[in-house]
């Protein structure tokens, strides 16, 4: 199924002449390295970027610490300030950021394991689109990972088609 998607989100941005990039912290550049699995991937995707601490997300992607602590790092807030991020500090058009805990530890009674939020983002001609999301997945850390990962990538798929 991803090697379906990843194949179609290729077309696509082939088509368009879109750049992807990145921004990952629990899944650890999961998805950048399923899309650059793909043969010919220089040729949509743009960079990747691992924030997996904090003071990666502020000094890589731009969050706010204001974002950080009033929200924490898994948050819709903060998915989009990094999906935003990732759009301005690389020469990409379409985006997507992930943001969770994928356990077996740190998770609490407002944000269990399994808790990923997800930002969107496609730069048009003047305007910036993006959303977010939050899903709650089940299963050990590597399925969380994986779930997570599928879910981004479908997501990002569905908001690239014109």
């Amino acid at each position: 199924m991803i090697d379906v998607i990843l194949n179609d989100l290729a077309k696509l941005c082939l088509q368009q002449q879109l750049q992807v990039t990145t921004a990952e912290s629990c899944t650890g550049g999961l998805v950048a390295k399923l899309m650059t699995d793909l043969p010919g991937s220089s040729q949509w995707f743009e960079r990747g970027f691992v924030t997996y601490s904090n003071l990666a997300k502020e000094q890589m992607l731009g969050v706010e610490t204001s974002l950080l602590s009033e929200f924490g790092a898994v948050s819709e807030e903060v998915a989009l300030a990094m999906v935003k991020g990732a759009l301005a500090h690389s020469q990409a058009q379409l985006a997507l950021s992930i943001t969770g805990i994928a356990g077996p530890g740190g998770g609490s009674d407002s944000k269990p394991v399994g808790l990923v939020c997800f930002g969107w983002a496609y730069s048009g001609d003047k305007a910036i689109i993006a959303t977010t999301e939050q899903q709650q997945f089940s299963g050990d850390r590597d399925a969380v990972r994986q779930q997570s990962a599928l879910y981004a990538l479908q997501k990002l798929l569905e908001i690239a088609l014109p």
